[in-house]
């Protein structure tokens, strides 16, 4: 029996993270399948994760699903709002149910939220963003919709092994993986199931085959189906980053011009880095120059500081500003193809 020590069984313990993180298994028993892969027993990895659950380092275990290949549309949105009004703002911006994320950030620009209408929508994702800048008193809003995906997925290590300044370890999602095929009437039930919530007990999926009257080899065929379709990212583990170490998450956005090649090509180098999570190319305005942005996670400014030095001196790319969430008003995982869209549109329309 090979005795280890108190660090050896704290990076074990961590080492859960890294793969529920990567590529949470879909399987009956996950959990039992996890410990094969580290040399722990069922129960170990089950208490491991509650008691990240109850640190509230786990926020969440899911299917991450892709907005655009279920056939929604969805884009970031600035908007620049008078200091004094901003919370109301923002709070006014939450009540679309396809806001999942806003932040204030420390820019003219001070808010900054991801919007999606679904494919049925009677409003159009402009039009419900031109109508959410009247509503809430912004000033102004400036669409800002993905030209190009190069990466997105947050894997956050937890050894303290790994080097956030160096390439990525774990394949991510790029556009290459987008399908943009859309969802029949058939598949929506089994998109309800698999977006619900997993915890932490040796048979997870066992109330979602109840609650949704499906089995579990159904829905491992559709996970299956939906990743392939690129409409499923994977399934995994989301996290409190602060909880978790990270605490310095910034978003770095570049002034990078040229030919499309030139411009891809700089977000590709972008995307390779550990420590950025989300890379796009979006459009610039005469306002906003900026056309590759890239998320990153650190655990200290000093180490942020050093992963965008690096990236500007490996690219040449100087021009850049480094926007800093200063407050967060929302943070969800989208529910998809549930009423609560239909209401906001038809709740809207009729105060129109």
């Amino acid at each position: 029996m090979v005795v280890l020590n108190q660090e050896e069984i704290e990076v074990r313990r961590k080492k859960v993270l890294n793969i529920i993180q990567a590529d949470f298994p879909f399987e009956w028993r996950p959990f039992k399948k996890i410990g094969e892969m580290l040399g722990l027993e069922e129960n170990e990895v089950i208490d491991i994760v509650r008691e990240y659950f109850e640190r509230r380092i786990i926020r969440q275990i899911c299917a991450i699903f892709d907005t655009r290949s279920l056939g929604y549309k969805s884009m970031l949105v600035a908007a620049r709002t008078r200091k004094e009004i901003e919370d109301e703002a923002a709070k006014i911006i939450n009540t679309h149910p396809g806001v999942s994320h806003n932040y204030r950030r420390n820019h003219d620009f001070n808010i900054w939220y991801t919007i999606a209408v679904p494919p049925n929508s009677k409003i159009g994702l402009e039009r419900t963003v031109k109508i959410l800048e009247k509503i809430s008193g912004a000033d102004e809003m400036i669409m800002l919709p993905t030209l190009k995906l190069y990466k997105i997925g947050v894997v956050l290590d937890m050894t303290g092994k790994e080097d956030i300044a160096e390439e990525e370890k774990y394949e991510y999602y790029t556009e290459s993986n987008r399908k943009y095929c859309g969802v029949n009437e058939d598949e929506i039930p089994y998109i309800l199931a698999l977006q619900e919530d997993i915890f932490p007990e040796k048979e997870p999926f066992a109330h979602v085959v109840e609650k949704h009257s499906k089995s579990f080899d159904e829905l491992k065929t559709y996970f299956h189906k939906f990743r392939q379709e690129g409409k499923i990212r994977r399934y995994a583990a989301i996290l409190y980053h602060k909880k978790a170490g990270y605490k310095y998450n910034v978003m770095a956005v570049w002034k990078v011009e040229g030919t499309d090649e030139y411009i891809n090509s700089i977000g590709e180098k972008f995307a390779s880095y550990r420590g950025v999570s989300h890379c796009y190319r979006r459009p610039t305005y005469r306002n906003w120059p900026y056309s590759i942005f890239t998320m990153i996670h650190a655990h200290s400014k000093e180490e942020g500081d050093r992963i965008i030095q690096k990236m500007a001196e490996e690219t040449g790319i100087k021009e850049r500003a480094e926007l800093v969430s200063t407050k967060e008003y929302k943070k969800v995982r989208l529910k998809y193809f549930t009423p609560d869209w239909e209401a906001w549109e038809n709740s809207v329309l009729s105060q129109l």
